[in-house]
């Protein structure tokens, strides 16, 4: 008998905290960062470290194969960074193994989710930057629909553009004019583009590239964007060239 008082006083608690938390409301979020460094080390846990081992071999094993090599450190910032610009160059890069030839690539901000440290680049240190399985593609733009692309770029306060874009936006991120290899943009001509998947589909706020036309889409997993910048980074290696990007106007904001 009084097992069943009991388990009908916790039932009866359970109920009313679950009508009184309905009146709750989030008021407000805080967080703060923790950075995982040394300090973390001073007393290791010796058991720990001995079952962690043999995974501890294996992961390394796969991460820490050195793909390359970068000049200085690079990070993503809008409107213009060295990251975002070396990313974008990749994709024009790629292309010649698609058998394209696009006058601009464009990578978004968002999907570029580390940095990269000077000195050594390793797989796992790509695999930050991309994490994704995004997807090199192709798209024809009209010279309004690239218009209509660069204004979205704009309203973003910037994106990722390859060499030979020139953006001047100003501080309310509107765009003011855009050339291209140093021409103005025809608004009756084409446009080869290359991008990744995510964006074609018209994400991040850049629907003018689902308006495209003569659209390609590789679908296998080694068109992805990770593998590319691998690759890119191989053939720098090969070459002896350490990889370097600057940040060169190809978006300036408008004082």
């Amino acid at each position: 008998m009084r097992k069943t008082v009991l388990l009908h006083g916790a039932l009866a608690v359970v109920l009313l905290a679950s009508c009184s938390s309905r009146h709750y409301q989030l008021t407000s979020v805080e967080r703060t960062r923790i950075i995982v460094d040394s300090r973390y080390d001073q007393e290791p846990d010796e058991s720990a470290a001995k079952f962690m081992a043999p995974y501890k071999r294996v992961n390394d094993s796969l991460m820490a194969p050195v793909m390359g090599q970068v000049a200085h450190n690079m990070h993503a910032k809008r409107p213009e960074s060295d990251l975002s610009n070396l990313l974008a160059d990749i994709l024009v890069w790629a292309a010649k193994d698609y058998h394209e030839q696009p006058v601009l690539g464009v990578y978004n901000m968002g999907g570029i989710r580390a940095d990269l440290t000077k000195g050594d680049v390793t797989y796992e240190d790509v695999l930050s930057v991309a994490p994704f399985e995004n997807k090199i593609c192709f798209v024809t733009l009209t010279g309004e629909q690239l218009m209509q692309l660069f204004s979205q770029i704009a309203a973003r306060g910037g994106e990722g553009v390859s060499r030979g874009a020139e953006l001047v936006i100003t501080k309310d991120n509107r765009l003011v004019s855009a050339r291209l290899h140093g021409q103005e943009i025809d608004p009756k001509a084409d446009y080869r583009v290359t991008t990744i998947n995510y964006l074609l589909e018209g994400n991040d706020g850049l629907e003018a590239f689902t308006e495209g036309s003569d659209k390609v889409a590789p679908e296998d997993p080694s068109n992805n964007s990770r593998f590319l910048i691998m690759n890119y980074f191989r053939d720098k290696q090969a070459r002896g060239e350490v990889v370097d990007a600057r940040v060169e106007g190809r978006i300036v904001v408008k004082d």
